[in-house]
C-alpha cells in the first residue's frame, strides 16, 4: 500500500516531533518544517496530499504560507493548527481556503479523524460532489433549486439551496456555523448568523411532511441533518 505524504509546519520542535511520529505510526509519511520558508521549499518538491500548518511561525507565518500555496494549487487540503481560537483567525483561514481548523491543545485521535475526513472529501476518486439527494420521501435538486415530494415541488432560493446542499454533503455530521456562513455569506457576522437561522427554520418547514427528516441544532457548533431510515409507523396525512 502506498503511504501518503503530509507536510507538517510546526515551529515547536517537541510538538512537531510528536505530530510526525503519530502520523508515521498511522500509515502516513511526514515531512516536518519549522518555518514557512522551509515549508514552501519542501512543498515545491511535490508529492504531498495535505498540509498541516501552524499559524504562528517565524520567517513566514502560516497564513502567508497558505496564500502562496493557494496561488499555485487550489486543491491541496490545508488544516490550520493554532493556539488561538480568535474568530478573526478562523475567518482569515477560511478566506484563504483552509479545509479545517484545529485549536491547540488537541488530541492526536481528533486530528487523525479530521485528516481522514478532509482527505475523504478531497479525494479525486470520490468524483465531483453530488447535486441531487434523496431525503426520505423528498428529492432535492441543487441545480434546479427544487425540493419535491410526490407531485408537490417547492422552489428554493439560492441561499436555501446552498445551505441544504451543505447539510446534505455533511449528512449525519455537524455542519459548523462558521463554515456555512463563510461558504455562503462570505462572513460569519452576528447578523448573517441570524439570517442563517431564519433559512434553517424555513428548511425545517419544507420538510414537515416527512417526520423522519430532522435538522438538528448542535449546541455551540452548528447544525446536522439526519434522516431516520426506519419505516414510519403511520402513513403521512
Amino acid at each position: 500500500m502506498i503511504r501518503r505524504s503530509i507536510l507538517v509546519l510546526e515551529d515547536d520542535k517537541n510538538l512537531g516531533f510528536i505530530l510526525k511520529e503519530h502520523l508515521e505510526l498511522n500509515g502516513f509519511d511526514a515531512t516536518l518544517c519549522t518555518n514557512g520558508i522551509d515549508g514552501i521549499s519542501s512543498y515545491q518538491k511535490g508529492g504531498f496530499v495535505l498540509c498541516l500548518v501552524d499559524i504562528m511561525m517565524p520567517k513566514k507565518d502560516g497564513f502567508a504560507f497558505a496564500r502562496e500555496i493557494r496561488m499555485q494549487d487550489q486543491d491541496i487540503p490545508l488544516i490550520f493548527l493554532t493556539a488561538k481560537s480568535l474568530k478573526e483567525d478562523r475567518i482569515e483561514g477560511f478566506k484563504i481556503g483552509c479545509d479545517d481548523y484545529v485549536t491547540k491543545p488537541f488530541s492526536m485521535e481528533e486530528l487523525l479523524l479530521r485528516i481522514q475526513a478532509v482527505l475523504k472529501r478531497s479525494s479525486p476518486a470520490s468524483g465531483p460532489a453530488p447535486t441531487t439527494f434523496s431525503l426520505g420521501n423528498y428529492q432535492f435538486d441543487f441545480d434546479k433549486q427544487t425540493l419535491q415530494i410526490g407531485d408537490t415541488t417547492q422552489k428554493l432560493t439560492t441561499k436555501e439551496a446552498e445551505l441544504l446542499r451543505l447539510l446534505c454533503l455533511n449528512m449525519n455530521r455537524t455542519l459548523e456555523r462558521e463554515v456555512a456562513l463563510n461558504a455562503i455569506w462570505k462572513d460569519d457576522s452576528y447578523f448573517n448568523g441570524r439570517s442563517m437561522d431564519v433559512f434553517i427554520s424555513r428548511l425545517r418547514k419544507y420538510f414537515s411532511d416527512d417526520p423522519r427528516i430532522e435538522i438538528m441544532n448542535v449546541h455551540g457548533k452548528g447544525f446536522k441533518i439526519v434522516v431516520d431510515t426506519l419505516p414510519m409507523s403511520r402513513p403521512l396525512s
